[in-house]
């Protein structure tokens, strides 16, 4: 299972920036070469979310297990 970790900042405060868990039904069969290269789905995610700028994202590989893994 591969996650799509966003890094947004808010467009009226530049330096208040937060990690967010992408989550849409858009993003439920990923590839890892589709997230490495941005996943076109994150523009249109990105439009949900007209007050934030996408400063970064990262893939996660696997499920969290609550260890850290």
């Amino acid at each position: 299972m591969i996650k799509i970790v966003a890094v947004l900042c808010s467009l009226a405060s530049p330096s208040n920036c937060h990690e967010q868990l992408v989550t849409s039904s858009d993003f439920a069969q990923v590839s890892v070469q589709s997230c490495l290269m941005g996943a076109p789905q994150l523009a249109d995610w990105m439009n949900q979310h007209p007050a934030e700028r996408l400063a970064a994202w990262r893939c996660v590989i696997g499920q969290q297990n609550g260890r850290g893994i």
